[in-house]
């Protein structure tokens, strides 16, 4: 029930995505009346590590979003949006990198400050090769909210990290009551 980041630390299969849904629907909640969205004048960016991935959560959210109204749209190297297809989606599924090249570029600033949702899936992955993109783009969120100080929140979806205190100071997560970390003693279904 609050709008503060968070940090979702949790073995494979234990239900990241239905945070990342439930953050969504917690988004929306905000910006409809009467079962109706009456604000479209937002984005979700959803960024996951991989196109096909990106593809398969694009498939997911638009059959779940659908319903809503919400216009849920591919964003990555293969797949290029309109503008107008920009203005008009209100969820982005999209890669590391090609979130940055749209931040980066002056063209879509338009597309970034709209944005009130960041969903990072796989944010384990700022200790990787490419962990770098990630973090240029919570950084250049963070400086985002700073200087237009609106509010955008952060989800971070990870698999179990050794480091996630220091991941969750980094995505500005309270670490009393934004951090979920789930080891790998915890199982969904427990092995025999």
């Amino acid at each position: 029930n609050s709008n503060e980041n968070l940090l979702v630390c949790a073995p494979t299969g234990a239900g990241k995505t239905n945070i990342a849904m439930i953050s969504i629907l917690h988004e929306l909640r905000k910006r409809m009346r009467d079962g109706v969205l009456e604000d479209t004048e937002f984005k979700i960016v959803y960024v996951a590590p991989m196109k096909a991935l990106a593809a398969e959560v694009t498939a997911t959210f638009s059959k779940r979003l659908q319903p809503l109204g919400i216009c849920v749209k591919e964003c990555t190297g293969d797949i290029q949006l309109s503008k107008r297809e920009l203005s008009t989606t209100q969820m982005i599924v999209t890669t590391p990198e090609k979130w940055d090249v749209i931040t980066r570029k002056g063209g879509d600033v338009s597309a970034a400050a709209e944005v009130r949702l960041l969903i990072l899936d796989e944010v384990h992955l700022l200790n990787d090769e490419r962990g770098a993109v990630i973090e240029t783009l919570v950084a250049r969120t963070l400086r985002q909210v700073e200087v237009s100080q609106s509010m955008i929140r952060i989800v971070g979806l990870s698999a179990t990290l050794p480091s996630y205190k220091d991941v969750a100071s980094f995505l500005g997560v309270n670490l009393k009551t934004g951090l979920f970390y789930f080891d790998h003693n915890y199982r969904p279904v427990p092995l025999d």
